[in-house]
């Protein structure tokens, strides 16, 4: 028996290495991680055919694995391109809507600058023919600086106004006197008592009134539509930080290292990702929302007794009623000028005009009703535009708190909210446990997905702050009839209607207060309100000054 011992050992031997290879594992198949790596365009040789051993990995889990060091890389890249694609489309929404009904508003107030001009233009030459012409250039210069207001915001509207009427009532009182001569120097004096006779009635003073409170309303209310598009456009375009690109990384494609093509993120993961990610951006929630407000509140005012539809549409009318007045009170007015400014000289009877009492302006318009108002600038009626609008703005509100959530709702960033159990948690299948961080850079020192650097905040994030802020109290202004006189705080690229001027990251942002009407406030106490409202926010103090800064030393 000792003969057979050594070959009887060497089958025993053998048969036991045969049941240990059998038992050891064969290594995993990457087929279906190879698929979908090369369907994103990448390199096929890249990628292993089977597991390989992952202690090259640098990011994702090391362990055995279906992602090469080239993989890992690439993966790296796209991950960011995804993250910046899905960020991009929700802004880009948001962004449309701002820019279409800028855009939109911005046409209709231009063509109803236009209408009213024609149909002054007109019913005038219908109603005064000749004597109109002659004078043309007056009521052409007025809507001239109609226009240039809105346009550049660089005219003063009530002494805009009261220039027409003193000129306005140099030429009506040439014309109902046209037996005397005048100098330069009479006619001045006849301007003085503008106030004291009224001699266009009430009209002057209610039209100022109107207009003034109309034209700065509308025209805030179009810049504030494009201070939004931009601030909207300038945010969507995100560059992740280190940091948040590990994490990301970790998050949508490390799975597929471990064979989980399949298994999406857990969303309340995504969300402390995104949190992370887009943590300057949370900070824009609190000056977004109060601008929101203040738009809305303005769009009340377009709505009802700031309606520049209302205003433009009849203003025809109003002038024509104006200078009847004058027509009708010229005697008297002329009696009260010669008190105060002495007896004119008569002109010599060979050049005595004919008198405009004889008829030339005995006609009068139709009378005005509000319900005739028409629809044809630019197709529809502000009515219709702020009522679009507002649902708009209401929509808008908290964007940038709901945008990290709205984010990870997108298929391609996240499983649904209904599947915690079977989801991507950072290491494998399973159920995410941490807790979902708040938004906003302070609240990312606890973030257990993304390392965040809470002492920096952006500052391309502090200048939008910036801008809506400023906005903010322009808009307010508007609210209660007053302009603000500071330089325009729009982006160049929207210089082709309202708002056009320095490019608003840069603007100064000490403000003006113009009363365009008495507000029975002082300066004062103007000035009080407003540092109420930036002490509503201490925490941003800091960044309000480096923002200063900043901008001062890019000015020089």
């Amino acid at each position: 028996m000792a003969r057979f011992g050594l070959p009887a050992l060497l089958c025993t031997l053998a048969v036991l290495c045969a049941a240990l290879l059998a038992a050891e594992p064969k290594s995993k198949s990457c087929s279906e991680v190879r698929r979908l790596y090369v369907s994103k365009g990448f390199n096929k040789n890249d990628a292993p055919t089977h597991e390989i051993n992952g202690d090259h990995l640098k990011i994702c889990p090391q362990g055995y694995t279906c992602c090469s060091q080239e993989m890992e890389e690439k993966y790296s890249l796209q991950s960011k391109d995804d993250f910046k694609s899905v960020v991009s489309e929700q802004c880009n929404h948001l962004q449309a809507i701002f820019a279409s009904r800028y855009k939109k508003f911005d046409e209709f107030f231009k063509e109803l600058l236009e209408n009213a001009e024609k149909s002054l233009n007109d019913m005038f030459v219908k109603t005064y023919g000749r004597l109109y012409m002659q004078n043309s250039e007056l009521f052409k210069d007025l809507f001239g600086e109609l226009k240039r207001y809105y346009v550049a915001g660089s005219v003063n509207l009530e002494e805009m106004l009261s220039d027409f009427w003193a000129r306005l009532l140099e030429r009506m009182f040439r014309l109902v006197n046209s037996q005397y001569h005048f100098t330069d120097e009479y006619l001045e004096c006849v301007s003085k008592y503008t106030e004291q006779l009224k001699p266009f009635g009430d009209v002057p003073r209610k039209l100022k009134l109107q207009v003034t409170r109309a034209f700065v309303a509308a025209r805030t209310f179009a810049q504030g539509l494009a201070v939004a598009r931009d601030v909207v456009s300038k945010v969507s375009v995100v560059s992740p930080t280190a940091q948040c690109a590990e994490a990301l990384l970790k998050m949508l494609y490390c799975s597929h290292c471990q064979g989980l093509v399949s298994v999406k993120p857990c969303y309340n993961y995504c969300s402390n990702i995104m949190r992370g990610c887009l943590a300057n951006q949370g900070d824009l929630e609190f000056e977004w929302n109060n601008f929101i407000d203040a738009m809305l509140m303005v769009a009340e005012r377009l709505e009802g007794p700031f309606n520049i539809e209302s205003v433009m549409d009849p203003i025809d009318v109003k002038i024509s009623d104006a200078i009847m007045n004058m027509q009708e009170n010229s005697v008297q007015v002329s009696q009260k000028v010669f008190q105060g400014c002495g007896p004119p000289k008569p002109l010599p009877a060979g050049r005595i005009s004919r008198s405009i009492s004889e008829g030339a302006f005995s006609a009068r318009f139709r009378p005005y009703h509000p319900e005739e108002r028409p629809t044809t600038a630019a197709g529809t009626s502000l009515d219709r535009l702020v009522t679009d609008v507002k649902e708009k703005l209401k929509q808008a509100k908290k964007f940038w708190s709901s945008l990290p959530s709205s984010v990870c709702s997108d298929g391609r960033m996240a499983a649904g909210n209904g599947n915690e159990d079977d989801c991507w948690d950072g290491k494998g299948k399973s159920r995410y446990l941490f807790a979902v961080t708040g938004n906003g850079l302070a609240n990312q020192g606890n973030n257990p997905e993304v390392q965040v650097d809470t002492s920096k905040p952006d500052i391309l994030i502090l200048r939008q702050i910036m801008a809506l802020r400023v906005m903010t109290s322009k808009m307010k202004n508007a609210y209660n009839g007053n302009d603000v006189d500071f330089f325009d705080i729009s982006d160049e690229s929207s210089g082709e209607g309202s708002g056009s001027g320095c490019e608003y990251q840069q603007c100064p942002s000490e403000l003006e207060h113009n009363a365009t009407e008495p507000s029975g406030k002082s300066a004062n106490d103007q000035a009080g309100s407003a540092g109420g409202f930036v002490r509503a926010q201490p925490s941003l103090l800091a960044a309000f000054c480096i923002v200063l800064l900043v901008m001062q030393r890019e000015c020089r």
